[in-house]
C-alpha cells in the first residue's frame, strides 16, 4: 500500500472555525472579522482544511454549505461530522428538524436514539444529510464524513452492523471512523476491526488523547485506505476528559501540546503519510487558540505552509 513521497501531502488543520473560547480569546481573529464569514475567509487563508463539528449537534443544511463553498479556496476542505443520531449518541428532540419531531409524536424522553426512530424517519435524516453535504461534494471540497461513534458502541456484531448501515447510506462517500470504546483495538480484535474497515474502504482514524479511560481508545498508526489517513489530536488532559459541570465543550480539550510531543507525533504522521495520498490532521485541543497556535508549530516542524504544494 505504500507510495511514493512526492505523491503524499498533509493538511494540517482545527476542529471548527466558530469556537466561542477561540472567538473570545481574541488571539486567532483579526478585530474586523466579526462575522461567521469573515471569520471563515481568515480561516481559509491559513489552513488548508477545517473539521465541522455543528453538524454533529444539528443537522447541517445545503445553504449553508453552499456559502461556505463560495467563501473558501478552491482547494480547501472540509471534513464534515456526521449528525450525533447516526453515531449513536443521545439526541436531544430539540436537534431533530422540526417536522422529524413532529412525525415521532409525544416523545416523554430526555433523550432519542437511532433504534428509537421509525425505519422512515431514519431513511429522510439520511437523505437530507447527504442533500446537504452534496454543494462540498460537487465542489470537490469534502474530505470525508468523520463518524465519532459513541463509548457505548463497543466491539459487539450487532454495532459492525450499524457501520455497515452507516457505510451503505453514504455509500460513494468517504467515510472516516473514530471509535470511542477502547474494546475496537483490544488483543486480536484490533486486527479484526482494522480488516473491517480496509474491506468496506473506511478511513481509520488515529486517536490521539488522553489513555486508560473507559471512553478513550489508543493511538493505532494504521492506514486502512490508500487515499486518505486522519490524524485527530485531542489534547491530553486526562483531568477534563470525563469532567461534568464544565461551561463549554472546549475545556473538555483544555490542553497545549509542547514542542517535543508536536515533534514525536510529526515523525509518526511523516511516516504514515508516506502510505497514502492526502493525511489530514486535525487539533481538537479547541480551547481558546491553542489548536491554532499547535498546528503552526506543527507545520514548522513538518517544513510545511500548511497548503499542499
Amino acid at each position: 500500500m505504500a507510495l511514493a513521497k512526492e505523491m503524499s501531502n498533509i493538511r494540517i488543520g482545527i476542529a471548527s472555525w466558530t469556537d466561542r473560547s477561540l472567538i473570545d480569546s481574541g488571539r486567532f481573529y483579526p478585530r474586523e472579522a466579526k462575522s461567521p464569514e469573515a471569520r471563515l475567509r481568515f480561516y481559509a487563508a491559513q489552513f488548508p482544511i477545517v473539521e465541522v463539528d455543528s453538524s454533529y449537534y444539528a443537522m447541517p443544511s445545503p445553504d449553508v454549505s453552499r456559502v461556505w463553498e463560495a467563501l473558501t479556496p478552491d482547494d480547501f476542505v472540509f471534513n464534515v461530522k456526521a449528525f450525533r443520531l447516526f453515531t449513536g449518541h443521545q439526541t436531544a428532540p430539540a436537534a431533530l428538524p422540526k417536522d422529524i419531531r413532529e412525525a415521532l409524536g409525544p416523545i416523554h424522553k430526555k433523550n432519542v436514539y437511532y433504534k428509537d426512530m421509525p425505519e422512515e424517519l431514519r431513511a429522510e435524516l439520511w437523505s437530507r444529510f447527504r442533500e446537504a453535504i452534496q454543494p462540498l461534494r460537487q465542489a470537490g471540497k469534502l474530505g470525508a464524513v468523520h463518524f465519532q461513534f459513541a463509548p457505548w458502541l463497543v466491539f459487539h456484531p450487532e454495532n459492525f452492523k450499524h457501520v455497515d448501515e452507516c457505510a451503505e447510506q453514504l455509500e460513494d462517500h468517504r467515510l472516516a471512523v473514530e471509535f470511542r470504546n477502547s474494546s475496537w483495538f483490544e488483543g486480536k480484535q484490533a486486527d479484526r476491526t482494522l480488516s473491517f474497515e480496509r474491506e468496506r474502504g473506511l478511513v481509520n482514524v488515529v486517536v490521539d488523547g488522553p489513555q486508560g479511560l473507559a471512553n478513550s481508545v489508543p493511538a493505532v498508526w494504521e492506514v486502512t485506505t490508500d487515499a486518505l489517513a486522519i490524524v485527530r489530536l485531542h489534547g491530553r488532559n486526562r483531568e477534563t476528559w470525563n469532567q461534568k459541570g464544565l461551561t463549554t465543550s472546549a475545556e473538555r480539550f483544555n490542553y497545549d501540546y509542547s514542542i517535543p510531543e508536536l515533534e514525536e507525533l510529526a515523525g509518526k504522521i511523516e511516516t504514515l503519510s508516506r502510505k497514502v495520498r492526502t493525511t489530514a490532521v486535525v487539533l481538537n485541543n479547541n480551547y481558546q487558540d491553542q489548536g491554532q497556535r499547535n498546528a503552526r508549530e506543527l507545520m514548522t516542524i513538518l517544513g510545511r505552509s500548511g497548503r499542499p504544494a
